[in-house]
């Protein structure tokens, strides 16, 4: 599996990518990392920490914000995820460069890198931003009974207008939004594995929040 995956990653060439100079403060990039067995991979998953003012205790990749002292976005990703989890940059090959795309608010924009771990990793999350680090097998997200969705309000009133977000439960980890989206593309375009979700567009949603006005 993970052969066939890392062949196939060539239609997304990897590409040392640097924030447009009037996007850089709000430019991100975050690493997808996969290891393990090559017929049962696993992707690297972190849980941030609860006390974070932004998107605390959500699933997430390892990963962050551009600084001005990174030389490209993969230097920000793998700063990044040394700085979360101990990620020695040695321990892993990168591989390809995902389409950039944007979480929950447009103005973020972020670019996965996918690499691939060398041998066995030796990860510790900074406790004052990651609470928990855990692995996730690939054939999990393939498994399409395993989804589930939630209802999400798209803003603070009570009665306005909610989405369905489709996401996994696994190891009392819920695994959704951008996170989600990054795996199940990737599986939909390295092993055409027909992972077909209805993510809610920002198109949807504009479109509620003007019914709600």
């Amino acid at each position: 599996m993970l052969t066939s995956i890392a062949n196939k990653l060539v239609k997304f060439p990897l590409k040392r990518l640097e924030p447009r100079p009037n996007k850089a403060k709000t430019t991100a990039a975050v690493l997808v990392i996969l290891h393990g067995d090559i017929n049962n991979p696993q992707v690297v998953l972190t849980q941030r920490a609860l006390h974070l003012n932004s998107h605390s205790g959500e699933v997430a990749f390892p990963g962050g914000m551009w600084d001005k002292t990174d030389s490209d976005l993969l230097q920000t990703a793998l700063r990044e995820a040394y700085e979360e989890i101990g990620l020695d940059c040695n321990s892993v090959e990168p591989v390809a460069t995902l389409p950039t795309a944007s979480p929950k608010r447009r103005d973020v924009h972020v670019t996965p890198y996918v690499v691939i771990a060398k041998g066995k990793l030796t990860l510790t999350p900074e406790p004052g931003e990651i609470a928990a680090i855990f692995d996730a097998p690939l054939k999990l997200f393939v498994d399409t009974a395993q989804y589930q969705h939630f209802d999400m309000k798209i803003n603070n009133s009570e009665s306005g207008p909610v989405i369905r977000v489709p996401f996994i439960e696994y190891k009392n980890f819920r695994i959704w939004g951008f996170t989600l989206k990054v795996i199940t593309d990737m599986l939909n375009d390295t092993l055409d594995a027909g992972i077909d979700l209805d993510y809610p567009t920002f198109e949807k949603i504009d479109e509620l929040r003007k019914r709600e006005k």
